[in-house]
């Protein structure tokens, strides 16, 4: 799975801390904390027929990263929606539309570490591009990665922020071995989630998904759990072994870059069938309906 340049973008505007840009003249200071060490948190947002779907839900994510960081100022979420809104504008946006909100600690006054070098408040980047759902609704492939992902007591998974050096290391595993991506597990073995998505399994019906203990608090998660409970599905949330993701009926993973993809083979075994499986397109069809009625209207 590799996405590719869309020509949509070719003149895309971008927006730096309400400056709109093009993508060519748009930059960050070398003296910013996501450039000195990625200190910076974000949010990906998607567009559909002018309305944002979960969008109170990811700004709240983002400010309880930022305040769990220390951020000494956060804009409010009201803020932030204007400039989104100014961003679409700028790029005539209404539908298919993929959205990257980067809030970083701001400009140091002198290149380190230390957030005090921090005195000149935040920086917002909103970048908006074309770009449908980006995974094989068919169906992706997976290898096991040998990276983990760490329990709280060393990094907060609650904490959404840009070290994403795990999920690239993984990524590239995944890469030479020819899938799509990559499953990554926790300290004691359990399955935590992919390089960039969630984790659900499907076994003798029932819908199975990783506690939140070394995997971040998904928006497209949520939803999916939101929508077994209103269609009566059964599920667990719960520790899952590799054996169980070998075994599975069913497998799928959720973001918001992609949707709901179901996945049809893992360290060259085949899940089920080897391909979508009933409960998952059920899911999927469930989860569209969602994204075609609700949402924050922003253009």
């Amino acid at each position: 799975m590799l996405q590719t340049f869309h020509e949509k973008n070719r003149n895309l505007i971008v927006n730096i801390n309400g400056k709109l840009l093009h993508r060519d003249q748009a930059g960050v200071s070398p003296f910013d904390s996501a450039v000195q060490g990625g200190d910076a948190v974000w949010e990906g947002l998607r567009l559909y027929n002018g309305r944002i779907f979960k969008l109170r839900e990811h700004l709240d994510r983002l400010r309880s990263s930022a305040l769990a960081l220390g951020f000494a100022v956060i804009p409010t979420s009201e803020e932030i929606i204007e400039q989104i809104k100014r961003t679409l504008a700028a790029n005539a946006m209404r539908d298919g539309v993929h959205i990257r909100l980067t809030l970083t600690r701001g400009v140091k006054i002198t290149s380190g570490m230390d957030p005090r070098l921090n005195q000149a408040g935040p920086t917002l980047i909103v970048l908006a591009e074309h770009k449908p759902p980006v995974y094989d609704k068919g169906g992706i492939t997976l290898i096991t990665s040998s990276v983990r992902r760490p329990p709280p007591d060393c990094l907060d998974p609650k904490i959404h922020h840009c070290n994403l050096i795990p999920s690239i290391l993984a990524k590239i595993e995944a890469n030479v071995a020819g899938a799509d991506d990559a499953l990554m597990l926790d300290l004691h073995g359990f399955v935590a989630e992919t390089n960039a998505t969630h984790v659900f399994l499907i076994h003798q019906g029932i819908v199975l998904t990783s506690r939140l203990i070394a995997c971040p608090e998904g928006i497209t998660r949520a939803t999916v759990l939101e929508i077994c409970r209103d269609a009566g599905i059964p599920h667990q949330e719960r520790d899952l072994s590799l054996t169980e993701v070998y075994r599975a009926d069913e497998m799928f993973c959720t973001g918001t870059m992609g949707e709901l993809v179901p996945v049809v083979k893992v360290d060259g075994r085949t899940i089920g069938t080897g391909t979508p499986g009933a409960l998952t397109r059920q899911l999927m069809d469930l989860f569209r309906r969602r994204t075609d009625q609700e949402g924050e209207v922003v253009v």
